[in-house]
């Protein structure tokens, strides 16, 4: 029996091995990819702005910072994460601080207005619209909210949410999954590590308490011959 138990702790604790060894790997994976996000962030030079009080700005405003985040926590339904957004570290390079960055972009393209430029008259559901300058207000409508038939509309919806803010939503989307995917990573290494370090303490117990002792019969009948040694007849 003490052989067997000493034999599924050695099983135990090579398995626990296994599982330390794993977490370190998924660790050392982790941070190479983190010092990679670190280098991309930096090589963009994109921070966010903080006034002296340590809160959020933007233009100047904390109300335009307050804005852009009722945008990214309540239409978005994004759960902000408050330690990301750091005033000592402001560059952009967690998930938190990805999204802000998207959601400030959103902002200032949902809320802006668009010169459109007609260069002779155009009709469009039985209304005119002669040649001429127009200034057309987003009114908050996102790439698919745009009648691209409107003679108005149709150029708004192309300078509005043109080339260049559809691929900064991409490079910001993909900082932002990233760093939630290094997070997830980290977790991942932290299980195993704990997986890892519960069975070497499960199998090493194995192998404690399949430990050879000396049974107290044993004892007893050594002192017992012992003794009959001593009462025999010398001589």
């Amino acid at each position: 029996m003490t052989q067997r138990l000493r034999s599924l702790g050695i099983v135990l604790t090579v398995i626990g091995l296994i599982f330390m060894v794993a977490g370190g790997v998924a660790y050392s994976r982790v941070q190479a990819g983190y010092g990679s996000l670190q280098a991309f962030s930096e090589a963009q030079n994109v921070t966010l702005s903080y006034n002296d009080a340590g809160r959020l700005v933007d233009r100047g405003t904390t109300e335009g910072a307050d804005a852009i985040m009722t945008l990214l926590t309540d239409d978005w339904g994004y759960p902000v994460v408050q330690s990301d957004l750091d005033p000592n570290d402001p560059l952009v390079n967690t998930a938190t601080e990805y999204m802000y960055q998207m959601a400030t972009i959103a902002h200032h393209t949902l809320d802006g207005t668009q010169t459109v430029i007609l260069t002779e008259d155009a009709e469009y559901n039985g209304e005119t619209f002669p040649a001429g300058t127009y200034e057309v207000p987003v009114d908050g409508k996102y790439w698919t909210g745009f009648d691209r038939m409107h003679p108005l509309e149709g150029p708004a919806r192309g300078q509005a949410w043109s080339g260049t803010v559809h691929g900064l939503f991409g490079e910001l989307g993909v900082g932002t999954v990233t760093h939630s995917a290094l997070q997830l990573g980290l977790a991942i290494a932290g299980t195993l590590g704990a997986i890892g370090l519960t069975v070497i303490i499960a199998g090493l117990g194995l192998i404690w308490a399949g430990k050879e002792e000396k049974s107290p019969e044993l004892h007893r009948g050594s002192a017992r011959s012992s003794d009959d040694k001593d009462l025999m007849p010398v001589g």
